[in-house]
């Protein structure tokens, strides 16, 4: 199917998108010293980004340090919490050990090499990614770049995607951008991804992931995506994008030398009768209060695609009710669907933004009481761990005793999905490992379940 002179007119004219091209700039840990907003930061300040930059990835665009940060509220500003370094992302232990490192002056290699022991400390892939998900073709072969974790859902890590416009601080998927190969999820080979989706039919919903795919040109997106449209995968209902782009880089919709190429894809992918949810990852509303990036929505959503949200809730930047309640009701206006608050996953610098589960829960039910059924689409808080999304449903008495109430929004094991689990009340909990049955009752939550 391809679309008409006059449908593309129509679409890329649908919006209000007047913006001129943007060069993309972006900075990485070698470039600390040459953000001049940085300047006004205490010289011991910007020395422990230095050392926290040299384990865990750094990078940042113009858009960002431009647009987003409020730099007269820096470091306290939530959206710089979200994409600088900080000290108390790493253990004393660890942080120490590379200042240390960094002060004797050792060589490039040597620092790598230590950044690595440390690394490996911070369990780059939780939840059993490498092991659990990781689906076999015909012949029994392990299929690099592609986890089949649910019956119903692939995700896809094509390798042209698999970085970003800016990292997140938080990012559950830091292992991908640290350069070490044997911890990085990627292909290039799509036939084995179409030939894995022919031999599973049960498959109706394909998550294209990172990184981020919209650092791909729409080329390389369009022949990973195009083929989906053969009969033969009419199975596939759904193409999900998940995405940092209408975040960090809306110009990618909107004025990108092939931004217009993009939105024709998603629109000519809808056209054939595919399902397309973008799946954006907004984790504070100032990441809408941009015109470019209400735009870049507006664009979209033209397309016929829908937006959904989802994101972690993080100590030091969105753990307010009323955070997110305003982020919901101004997506909701915007045409945005929310979709997930995720509890922050146990790798990486989760120590610095974990919140406690009884704190995660009373932040959603506080939200949820300030928006309009609309916005109480969004799921949560979620725990993403290796049997299954567990979710956070409340806190209750069973025979006097106080107890959180989870469920499996969606599991490895259909059987577990909505059935009710109860776990002893434990204020100091961050993760579902961390939590205890209730007596006479089992949790199905170890990883090797």
């Amino acid at each position: 199917m391809l679309l008409n002179s006059h449908s593309s007119r129509s679409l890329l004219h649908a919006v209000d998108f007047e913006y001129s091209p943007q060069r993309f700039t972006v900075y990485t840990a070698r470039d600390l010293d040459r953000i001049s907003q940085l300047e006004r930061l205490p010289d011991e300040l910007r020395f422990e980004m230095k050392v926290v930059s040299a384990i865990l990835p750094f990078r940042v665009n113009e858009y960002v340090l431009n647009e987003l940060i409020d730099w007269e509220q820096a470091p306290e500003d939530p959206i710089f919490q979200m994409t600088f370094p900080q000290r108390r992302m790493l253990s004393d232990v660890h942080f120490n050990r590379m200042a240390m490192a960094i002060r004797s002056g050792m060589d490039k290699k040597a620092l790598q090499a230590v950044a690595n022991e440390i690394r490996a400390d911070l369990n780059p892939h939780p939840a059993g990614q490498l092991e659990h998900n990781l689906p076999l073709d015909e012949n029994g072969e392990p299929i690099n770049g592609l986890q089949h974790k649910y019956k119903e859902t692939v995700l896809f890590f094509p390798s042209q995607g698999q970085t970003c416009h800016t990292y997140c601080t938080f990012c559950f998927r830091w292992a991908q951008f640290i350069g070490d190969k044997s911890l990085r999820m990627a292909t290039t080979e799509a036939d084995r991804l179409y030939t894995y989706l022919r031999l599973h039919p049960e498959v109706t919903d394909l998550l294209v992931t990172g990184g981020d795919p919209m650092v791909m040109k729409s080329r390389q997106l369009k022949a990973y995506l195009e083929p989906l449209l053969h009969p033969e995968f009419n199975h596939i209902q759904t193409i999900r994008i998940g995405t940092k782009a209408l975040t960090f880089w809306p110009h990618r919709f909107i004025s990108d030398k092939d931004a217009d190429e993009l939105i024709e894809l998603i629109h000519h992918l809808v056209l054939a009768g595919k399902h397309v949810a973008i799946m954006a990852h907004y984790n504070h509303w100032r990441e809408l209060d941009t015109d470019v990036a209400r735009a870049a929505i507006r664009r979209v959503r033209a397309t016929g695609a829908e937006i959904r949200s989802q994101g972690p809730l993080l100590a030091h930047v969105n753990d307010k009710p009323e955070v997110w309640a305003k982020l919901w009701s101004e997506q909701v206006k915007l045409g945005v669907i929310p979709y997930y608050m995720f509890v922050e996953r146990d790798t990486g610098a989760h120590r610095y933004f974990e919140v406690p589960l009884y704190r995660a829960w009373q932040i959603y039910r506080d939200a949820m009481k300030q928006v309009s059924g609309l916005g109480r689409t969004a799921r949560g808080p979620s725990m993403s761990t290796g049997p299954g999304k567990v979710e956070i449903q409340g806190v209750s008495e069973i025979n006097g005793e106080r107890v959180f109430v989870l469920r499996f929004i969606q599991a490895r094991d259909n059987d577990l999905v909505q059935r009710p689990y109860f776990a002893q009340y434990d204020e100091q909990a961050t993760w579902f490992d961390q939590l205890q049955p209730v007596q006479g009752q089992a949790l199905p939550f170890m990883e090797d379940k």
